[in-house]
């Protein structure tokens, strides 16, 4: 390979984790080179378009310092450029779409202004570069050891090789670690290989979470938007997906299933159409509410479709074939238009009539021509094979008998969320059971065999099950930014991420500055569960 560039770090992946990465890394003083599949940095929180899903007490604690610094960040952007109402600048925990899914439901453009403004500094001291529209394809190896990755521009074909002292894999499906030989799993393993209560019964590497192509929506009740009939209508109107447990039928319909209890559970769209037994999708990621406004500047209201109608679960893209990836990727765009097209057209309402033709796609939110995100949400990576992984044992409610989770001497941060695993591609329904707060493990993140590459997204030593609480939006970006401190924390000390596991010297020193840093390594004694 010619080499094209060298830097302390690589970051592969501008996804939430690398962002915080980034932000970790050169805030020690490292030079680090950011690369990014599309033209927007921040992963889940923006070009996947998915508000944070968070814990009840992240108001208060179970979140890093940065972390917290975005949110205050997102909250000083609405006030400082959008006309709110009195009321909304002086509530201290704004919430601009006043989603039940989140007390921070807000729109992805603002979401990457916020991470542009926190990496600035660092980009304009040379720090950090960000480089855009890139994929990695292939990897050179100096042993245990990853001397460089080879980079191609997705626009123009160019190819570029990156050196780097210490790499690390943010992206969204892992994809450093088929490259560089990194030992990993992926898909769902049986109960005999981690004895987790709720594993299944036989090992399928292709039994991965649904994707999802999520899109914002807004309403116009005083114009039709009705758009032309999407590709594929006809096959994903009628579409039933045959799960196990059942679903109670087509998919694009009003009716899905609770994730909890797997009993039905029929929807409307608007708050206003609630009746008893049923629940408002337009509520439920609503990341634009009028009710925050000045009156005469009040914007139709928006929310975010990331919806069990458009969980795409036909195809898993990991480690197949680039024509079946591309076929997957189309049809996730294809349904989605059409659960679209279906809410105007033909959706059920409660007044006797169907459709609500005032809705509209706002491809301004998302960057991009048709109005879905810039990529889709990916819920599920491949998974380093670890020197510690994470099992439902160590954080499911139902296996531990303390009622608190497994306390890892080895912490580098925290996270609390519901195991909540979607249907999957070999059609097992919803897994949704409870966790309790738990720690990350360093061991979780550091390879078996590689010395220095470290994974920063979803790519941990989790498990199937424990997959389901540890990818979610807090959880991720204290993997990326402890991944980060990581990284410079090992080449100030001249040691490899291992040394720092089996080092109780070297890890003392490390938690010393990740606590420096902001970034929490216990849940409070008084934290309730």
């Amino acid at each position: 390979m010619s080499r094209d560039a060298r830097s302390d770090i690589l970051i592969v992946g501008g996804s939430t984790g690398g962002c915080a990465a980034a932000m970790a890394a050169t805030a020690m003083g490292r030079r680090v080179i950011l690369t990014e599949e599309t033209d927007w940095i921040g992963g889940q929180l923006t070009s996947q378009a998915v508000p944070p899903d968070e814990h009840r007490w992240i108001e208060q604690f179970g979140c890093t310092r940065r972390y917290r610094q975005y949110r205050d960040g997102v909250r000083r952007y609405m006030r400082a450029w959008y006309p709110l109402s009195g009321e909304a600048l002086r509530d201290p925990c704004l919430n601009p779409g006043m989603g039940g899914v989140s007390r921070l439901c807000h729109e992805p453009r603002v979401g990457l202004a916020v991470l542009e403004g926190m990496l600035a500094a660092a980009r304009t001291s040379g720090r950090l570069d960000v480089r855009f529209n890139r994929i990695p394809i292939a990897a050179e190896m100096d042993g245990d050891h990853v001397r460089g990755i080879r980079l191609q521009n997705v626009l123009t074909g160019e190819m570029e090789t990156i050196d780097a002292a210490c790499v690390l894999d943010a992206t969204e499906l892992g994809d450093l670690l088929p490259l560089t030989g990194t030992e990993y799993v992926t898909g769902a393993e049986s109960q005999s290989e981690t004895s987790e209560p709720h594993a299944a019964a036989e090992s399928n590497r292709n039994n991965v979470q649904a994707l999802t192509w999520c899109f914002p929506m807004a309403h116009d009740p005083t114009r039709s938007h009705v758009i032309d009939r999407p590709e594929g209508w006809e096959r994903w109107r009628d579409y039933v997906p045959e799960l196990n447990p059942r679903w109670p039928g087509p998919l694009i319909s009003w009716n899905a299933t609770n994730p909890v209890t797997l009993a039905d559970r029929p929807a409307v769209l608007f708050p206003g159409e609630v009746r008893p037994g049923t629940f408002s999708l337009w509520h439920y990621r609503r990341i634009v509410c009028r009710d925050h406004y000045l009156p005469d500047n009040a914007p139709h209201e928006v929310t975010l479709v990331n919806w069990p109608q458009n969980d795409y679960l036909e195809l898993n893209i990991i480690d197949q074939p680039r024509e079946i990836v591309a076929q997957a990727l189309a049809e996730a765009r294809q349904l989605s238009l059409c659960l679209f097209y279906w809410l105007q057209t033909e959706a059920p309402r409660p007044d006797g009539g169907t459709g609500y033709p005032g809705l509209y796609l706002r491809p301004d939110l998302v960057g991009t021509e048709d109005g879905l995100a810039k990529a889709p949400y990916i819920r599920e990576s491949r998974r380093i094979k670890a020197r510690f992984t994470v099992t439902e044992l160590h954080v499911g409610s139902d296996s531990r008998s303390s009622g608190k989770a497994e306390v890892f001497p080895d912490t580098i941060g925290v996270g609390c969320y519901r195991i909540d695993l979607h249907p999957s591609t070999a059609h097992d329904n919803y897994i949704d059971i409870g966790s309790l707060p738990f720690q990350i493990p360093l061991g979780s993140l550091v390879p078996v065999r590689v010395r220095n590459l470290v994974p920063a997204c979803k790519n941990i030593g989790t498990t199937h099950i424990t997959n389901g609480c540890y990818r979610l939006h807090p959880v991720e970006w204290n993997i990326g930014e402890s991944a980060g401190t990581l990284a410079a924390f090992c080449l100030n000390r001249a040691c490899d991420p291992a040394d720092v596991h089996s080092d109780g010297d070297l890890l003392r020193d490390f938690q010393s500055l990740l606590r420096a840093q902001g970034i929490e390594l216990a849940w409070p004694e008084t934290c309730p569960v």
